[in-house]
């Protein structure tokens, strides 16, 4: 991806965010910026402060410290409501009593009657969802209904959208699908967007950063290659993927990445075990 970070206002700028609970610091001195049309994953154990990062965003949690800059302008100490922000959910938190079109227009009701109906119709076709615009929510399959949800998110233009778990509840195959499309409107609508997610997969595939978060603080945010191949810290290396480390003579240890090893035969070693993986195997060896 070409950074161009430096050359445009960052869609979305959080600077020193802290927030305490009791003893524990669920957010400790986040720093972070999202491009326009960039999508940042938010990937870490549970309880390290992802969502609560995205809360603070979205003005749903005071902080203790820090600033937040959406668009340029500080909304550190602004309603939720005045953000320019789109927010979707694992469970999409559709109406469930209001049509599709309704449900998409929901938060445009400050706009005159005429332009509101043509933005509802922009949604559906940038979701695809046109021939569904008079369904309720529960005659929609999950992946359509977090379509209605991204387009309800999108059609108020925000600066950002922020997606909390949002295919956790869809099988394998649609949660891929669905992700590189979301990926894709959002690069098409030029939208800044912030995914927390626990599946280190999805963190690395979908986003074009992909920031490792610990105990209320980002340990890195990179490219996902570069986190992948260059870790900042060995706990990014192992929760990103399988790590291996060989002893140096120096005292330190070398990172190695199961794509880097070779099983070949006539070496003094045993296979003891070998596990077919589909597109890969594991194997077991004794020295």
């Amino acid at each position: 991806m070409n950074d161009s970070r430096e050359t445009r206002e960052a869609a979305v700028r959080v600077v020193g965010l802290r927030r305490r609970l009791g003893e524990r610091e669920v957010l400790d001195g986040i720093n972070l910026e999202v491009a326009p049309g960039e999508l940042v994953t938010l990937v870490g154990p549970s309880g390290c402060g992802k969502t609560t990062l995205l809360r603070a965003i979205a003005g749903l949690e005071s902080l203790d410290a820090g600033s937040i800059f959406l668009g340029g302008r500080d909304v550190t100490n602004v309603p939720p409501e005045c953000r320019r922000v789109g927010l979707v959910f694992q469970d999409n938190a559709l109406f469930g009593h209001l049509r599709v079109e309704k449900n998409i227009a929901f938060g445009l009701r400050h706009l005159p009657a005429s332009e509101r109906s043509e933005r509802v119709d922009e949604m559906l076709r940038l979701v695809q969802l046109q021939h569904l615009a008079r369904r309720y929510p529960h005659q929609l399959s999950g992946g359509e209904q977090q379509r209605v949800a991204l387009a309800r998110a999108l059609a108020a233009r925000p600066d950002v959208v922020l997606l909390d778990e949002p295919f956790g509840a869809l099988d394998e195959v649609l949660r891929e699908e669905l992700g590189w499309e979301v990926r894709g409107i959002l690069s098409q609508r030029n939208t800044a967007g912030i995914l927390v997610t626990h599946d280190r997969h999805e963190a690395i595939t979908l986003g074009d950063r992909v920031a490792v978060m610990d105990a209320g603080k980002i340990l890195q945010c990179a490219p996902p290659r570069v986190a992948y191949e260059s870790p900042a810290t060995r706990f990014v290396a192992d929760f990103l993927a399988v790590a291996s480390y060989l002893p140096a003579r120096d005292g330190g240890s070398r990172l190695l990445r199961p794509h880097q090893l070779r099983v070949v035969a006539g070496g003094p070693h045993t296979v003891s075990r070998v596990e077919f993986l589909g597109a890969t195997h594991r194997y077991t060896i004794r020295a």
